[in-house]
């Protein structure tokens, strides 16, 4: 595929050392949010996020609580500012995301031909594969949280063909977290 605009389909997530995105009952209570991740940074260069339904139905509207500190109510009033395109193969109305359920390879072109910032590829676990499968995604942000499950739902499974993966950059955080930047 060949795309005239300059973003980038990022798929920016929190994996365990041994390549987990959850745990075996879908638990995430392991990923760590550092003050010095600059997520908001992350955040302000892209104005899309693309969601499985299950992950936008559990995430596309999170609230936090009322006794979130500010930090955290910034968070996800930015991640609520961007475009939101759900991947779903159920058809239904939301005010804050467009739901696809159909022709995803010319939804996800016209998408990229509208311009932009780059597109948070936010998961969960099927479309995530689909966009691997497919060679969908131009940037891997992979953050490995020093934690070791032993079990859960993998990152890369069902791949079809190896992953070349070129190393650009690499972030060393306090907590430990270690994040890789790729291009693919």
């Amino acid at each position: 595929m060949i795309y005239l605009q300059n973003e980038k389909i990022v798929l920016d997530l929190a994996t365990t050392l041994d390549g987990f995105i959850e745990g075996p009952n879908g638990e995430v209570d392991w990923c760590i949010m550092d003050d010095d991740m600059d997520f908001d940074g992350f955040l302000s260069g892209i104005d899309t996020i693309f969601y499985g339904r299950v992950s936008y139905d559990v995430w596309g509207n999170y609230q936090p609580d009322e006794n979130a500190g500010p930090e955290e109510q910034k968070l996800w009033k930015g991640v609520h500012s961007k475009n939101k395109f759900v991947f779903s193969s159920q058809h239904r109305e939301d005010d804050n995301a467009t739901f696809i359920s159909s022709d995803i390879i010319e939804k996800v072109s016209e998408i990229r031909k509208q311009g932009g910032k780059d597109i948070w590829l936010y998961g969960g676990a099927s479309l995530i594969k689909t966009f691997i499968q497919n060679n969908w995604v131009d940037v891997y942000r992979i953050s490995a949280h020093p934690v070791v499950l032993g079990k859960g739902k993998p990152l890369f499974e069902d791949l079809k063909e190896r992953l070349n993966l070129k190393l650009v950059k690499t972030n060393v955080f306090k907590s430990g977290v270690v994040q890789l930047i790729y291009e693919a």
